[in-house]
């Protein structure tokens, strides 16, 4: 079975040449996503971690939904923070609000230099459709 790509129109404009997610077996592989407006993406990305990453989420949500998904399906998770020391604690609290107790996804977190549009977090996601 060949990939699906997914463009999706309710996510936000992709910054670079990518798909939002793409699905090969019964795997969903989503594109990590920023703090950016799916609606304008004219619109500066929210100043501060908390918010950042609540967008953040919500944006992974929509790719997640275009797919008939939900963060129900997330088996593994990939984080990106360009101030690790200051943002993990309360990154992490919003992440986890996102999930239940037993059905945490596996996760890597990571300290970065830079992200795109001047983004602090950046989260990708793997899913699995059973």
């Amino acid at each position: 079975m060949d990939p699906i790509f997914h463009l999706l129109p309710d996510a936000p404009k992709p910054v670079t040449p990518y798909s939002h997610a793409v699905e090969a077996g019964p795997f969903v592989f989503v594109t990590g996503q920023l703090a950016t407006d799916p609606d304008d993406d004219s619109v500066p990305i929210p100043q501060g971690i908390e918010a950042q990453t609540r967008k953040v989420m919500d944006n992974l949500a929509r790719v997640l939904r275009g797919c008939d998904m939900s963060f129900a399906n997330v088996v593994f998770a990939r984080i990106y923070l360009t101030d690790f020391n200051r943002d993990y604690a309360p990154m992490n609290a919003i992440f986890s609000s996102h999930f239940t107790d037993g059905r945490r996804p596996g996760r890597t977190t990571v300290g970065v230099t830079a992200l795109a549009r001047g983004g602090i977090v950046e989260i990708d996601l793997i899913a699995f459709r059973p």
